[in-house]
């Protein structure tokens, strides 16, 4: 079976936005274009690229693994033609969340940045990095995972333990750390149900037997520590946050810590550019 260029072009924007209207747009083509394109493609593979899970569509093993030939594909081209002195050479994509960036990478990321290189930047959450690394639309994703995925080279950036912060006139802003049995009847400041950091807390808070409440929800980090500022309630958050020297952090030993990692995949791991990149970040 012949692929040509445009088809991997087309299969790769639609696997990096998973969404028809948002490639074409990409693309400069219109959408039934485009899913006409994605449908031929599916029937000279014989087997399905995509499926829909409510509204969202996702990759199947075999959309993945065109997607990781495309970005691949197209990565190499540039590379030959840059050596070539025939092409500018891509710069590379970084994904991650907006935690890291806002705590960890924002140094190394101005030290890598020069005229002749350069950085594409995605923001995703942790499973969005993930499946931007492993279809190839990342070059590199930086996240937090509580196990890394095995099929992706992963080499752990920082740790961290998670603190509960507090104004200073709080019960527990003066221990040096505190267990999860120590938050008995507070209203915390938590993220939405839906976020991976809440629902970890609330499973960790059942089994300690811990009673507490929602003081209430938000998105983000800073809008956490923002919340505690104005005295709503407390907030458990990652150590790598930035705490204002108003309020206290403090450790909770029997939580588990948070692991960042650096992800590639396993045959871009001795990639010239991707090695200075990482070791920047390292």
């Amino acid at each position: 079976m012949e692929l040509v260029a445009d088809d991997l072009t087309a299969f790769a924007a639609f696997a990096a936005h998973r969404n028809f209207t948002r490639a074409a747009e990409e693309l400069h083509v219109s959408q039934p274009a485009l899913h006409t394109r994605i449908r031929k493609l599916e029937q000279r593979l014989g087997q399905p690229l995509y499926s829909k899970h409510g509204r969202q569509l996702r990759l199947t093993a075999a959309g993945e693994s065109l997607a990781a030939f495309a970005n691949e594909s197209r990565s190499r081209a540039d590379a030959f033609l840059g050596s070539l002195g025939a092409g500018v050479e891509r710069p590379l994509v970084l994904a991650a969340g907006s935690g890291a960036y806002l705590y960890l990478l924002g140094d190394p990321i101005r030290r890598y940045l020069t005229p002749r290189r350069q950085l594409r930047l995605m923001t995703a959450d942790a499973t969005g990095t993930v499946d931007a690394v492993r279809t190839g639309t990342a070059d590199l994703g930086v996240t937090a995972l509580a196990v890394p995925p095995k099929d992706l080279a992963c080499v752990q950036l920082a740790r961290f333990p998670q603190v509960l912060v507090t104004r200073p006139n709080h019960r527990l802003a003066d221990r040096r750390s505190i267990r999860l049995k120590d938050l008995g009847g507070e209203a915390l400041v938590v993220p939405p149900p839906t976020r991976p950091h809440r629902r970890q807390l609330e499973r960790s808070l059942l089994d300690a037997g811990v009673d507490w409440s929602v003081a209430v929800e938000a998105e983000g980090w800073d809008l956490l520590v923002h919340f505690v500022r104005l005295g709503i309630g407390p907030a458990v958050v990652n150590g790598s946050v930035r705490v204002p020297a108003a309020l206290r952090a403090v450790p909770i030993r029997d939580l588990p810590p948070i692991r960042y990692y650096i992800l590639t995949r396993p045959e871009r791991a001795t990639d010239d550019r991707l090695t200075v990149l990482r070791t920047m970040l390292l």
